[in-house]
């Protein structure tokens, strides 16, 4: 690996760049840390237009201007193509207040054709192309200079497998004509909400298992102080405050700092600090709220009943759809989605409508309906139709 791969200055940027506009494609990469910060710290950017073409880019080169890429990345007429590129968006998108458009997830397509439901890039390149990935790498610290030749090796090497990955998934797509779902499902990537989630609701990733509607209330409001401190401070939420400490204070709801300083793990400082000030505002705007606007528990939000056979039957339907179709079974419908359609709640289902409608929704309600069975034949498992 040459260190001409190594893109130090602005002007061999804007000359890769400019060689990319001309493309219909062009793989994207990245590599960040983020252990010690809130925001993701850009460390390499890796880009190819051919097997053959491809360059390393080092954002923390000292006077490199990164306009050339952003404007590559904005660039409509030429296609990003990501995997499982979800991480690399969020830093594109805080970068420029805009996301890369438009965009190819190969994990996606992959799930579309049959590939699993969480298929991984080694997966992909092994079975797609018969190569084998060095992974070495992957956890080296990124911000360190000089970069190893073996760094740039691995980091090279995942775009231009890519550029192989997608041309046989996107062909496997167009010949299947299964573009539309694919880009049903890139809907989610492309939307900027993704990147920008509200803090006030990330207070569910905590998943706490209680029905009470005061608690969360008061998880609620301690959650979202907590990201706004973790992205002023540009910390790890963790360094603000752990999150089991976070449950304890919205178990106990402290009314002041003394007895928030006897609660275990949080100490007199925090306690009698302004993180801790902020901690026991947060509390009682939870304690004040009204019930009527307390968050209800997670899960569905009014759990339906349900027959656990005919819950099992539609299981049965969706595991044959995804083996016959190819299709990853929790692209098609989600467990939420079976429940519902369980207990005969069909509204604003996504497995009743598009192309899941097709592939597994139609026969789900022919089977609830009555108008289809389950039954064996010649030693498979079967949908009959009346």
């Amino acid at each position: 690996m040459g260190a001409d791969v190594l893109i130090t200055r602005t002007e061999d940027l804007a000359t890769f760049c400019n060689r990319a506009s001309k493309c219909a494609y062009v793989t994207v990469d990245t590599e960040f840390i983020r252990e010690t910060t809130y925001w993701p710290q850009l460390c390499l950017v890796q880009l190819a237009i051919s097997p053959e073409d491809a360059v390393a880019v080092d954002p923390l080169a000292e006077g490199i201007d990164l306009a050339p890429l952003d404007a590559l990345m904005l660039n409509k007429n030429v296609l990003k193509v990501f995997h499982a590129g979800r991480q690399d968006l969020e830093i594109f998108f805080k970068r420029m207040n805009a996301l890369p458009t438009p965009i190819f997830d190969t994990q996606v397509a992959a799930m579309v054709c049959g590939f699993g439901e969480s298929a991984s890039y080694e997966k992909l390149v092994n079975q797609l192309i018969g190569a084998h990935l060095d992974k070495g790498s992957r956890y080296t610290d990124w911000a360190v200079r000089p970069l190893s030749a073996r760094q740039l090796t691995y980091a090279i090497g995942d775009v231009t497998h890519l550029c192989c990955v997608y041309e046989k998934l996107a062909e496997e797509i167009s010949s299947a004509e299964r573009m539309e779902w694919v880009a049903e499902e890139m809907a989610i990537l492309t939307n900027p909400a993704t990147y920008n989630p509200d803090v006030r609701e990330t207070w569910r990733r905590l998943k706490p298992r209680t029905e009470s509607r005061r608690f969360l209330a008061i998880l609620r409001e301690l959650a979202a102080w907590r990201e706004m401190e973790a992205q002023k401070r540009n910390l790890p939420r963790g360094r603000v405050l752990r999150d089991d400490i976070l449950m304890e204070l919205a178990a106990h709801a402290p009314k002041n700092a003394n007895e928030m300083s006897r609660l275990r793990g949080i100490s007199q400082g925090f306690s009698d600090g302004k993180l801790g000030q902020g901690a026991l505002e947060a509390i009682k705007t939870g304690t004040d709220l009204p019930e009527k606007d307390c968050p209800p528990h997670l899960g569905l939000k009014h759990p339906p009943k349900y027959n656990e056979s005919i819950l099992e039957l539609l299981r049965v339907l969706l595991r044959m759809a995804s083996e016959e179709h190819k299709v990853a079974a929790k692209l098609i419908a989600g467990s939420d989605d079976l429940i519902c359609m369980a207990a005969g709640e069909n509204e604003g289902i996504p497995a009743l409508s598009g192309w899941r409608r097709e592939v597994f929704g139609e026969n789900a309600i022919a089977l609830m309906e009555g108008k289809a069975c389950l039954g064996l034949k010649r030693g498979h498992i079967s949908l009959i139709r009346e």
